[in-house]
C-alpha cells in the first residue's frame, strides 16, 4: 500500500526575531508555498532552542516545522526565498512517506479554556497524590512483608545452628564413648 508522499521544512530563524516577525515569516512562506503549487498541511513553530553547534555566531535559534504537498518543484521556490532572506540561518526540507499530517486547532485564550485546563490540572494533581500515597503504602506494606521475613529467616537460622551445636556435641560425646569403650576392651 503506497501512500502519498508530503514534505517536511524545518528552518531556523535568528533567536533576535521578535514573535510578530516569526508570524510574519510563517505567513510569508506559506503564500510562496502557496503560490508555487503546493500545499500547507500543517505548521507548528517549535520554540526557541539551543543549537548544537554555533551557526553564524548564533548559540539559540527559533525552529519552525512547515508540512506541505505538491509536485515537488515548489520546493526550489520556498528554499530560495529562504536563502535570501538573513532571518533564516538554517533550512531543510525532507520528503515523507506516510500518513499525512493533520492540521491542528488553533491555540485559544478565551477562559473558558484556562478554567478547563486549570480543572484538568487540579485533576492531575488529585490523581498524582493518590498515586504517591498508594506508592508509599505499597512501600509501606513491603518494608514490613521484608522485616517479618528477614526475622522469620534469622530465627530458623539460629534454630538451625542450635540444632547443628547439639549434634555436635551428640557426636562428640559418642566418639568420646566410642573411644574409651575400645580401650577398655
Amino acid at each position: 500500500m503506497s501512500k502519498q508522499p508530503y514534505y517536511e521544512t524545518m528552518y531556523i530563524l535568528r533567536p533576535t526575531i521578535p514573535e510578530d516577525e516569526v508570524d510574519s515569516h510563517l505567513k510569508k512562506y506559506t503564500e510562496i508555498l502557496e503560490g508555487a503549487g503546493g500545499e500547507v498541511l500543517d505548521s507548528q513553530m517549535r520554540g526557541k532552542r539551543r543549537l548544537a553547534y554555533p551557526i553564524g555566531k548564533h548559540k539559540e535559534g527559533i525552529y519552525v516545522q512547515l508540512s506541505h504537498k505538491g509536485n515537488g518543484e515548489h520546493i526550489a521556490v520556498l528554499e530560495k526565498a529562504m536563502r535570501l532572506t538573513e532571518d533564516v540561518i538554517r533550512f531543510l526540507t525532507v520528503k515523507q512517506y506516510g500518513p499525512l499530517p493533520t492540521k491542528r486547532a488553533p491555540k485559544t485564550d478565551s477562559k473558558d479554556h484556562k478554567n478547563d485546563n486549570d480543572n484538568a490540572a487540579k485533576t492531575d494533581s488529585k490523581a498524582d497524590d493518590t498515586v504517591k500515597a498508594n506508592v508509599k503504602d505499597n512501600a509501606a506494606k513491603t518494608d514490613s512483608k521484608a522485616n517479618d521475613t528477614a526475622k522469620a529467616n534469622v530465627k530458623d537460622n539460629a534454630a538451625k545452628s542450635d540444632q547443628e551445636s547439639k549434634v555436635d556435641e551428640s557426636t562428640k560425646e559418642v566418639k568420646i564413648k566410642d573411644s574409651e569403650g575400645s580401650k577398655k576392651e
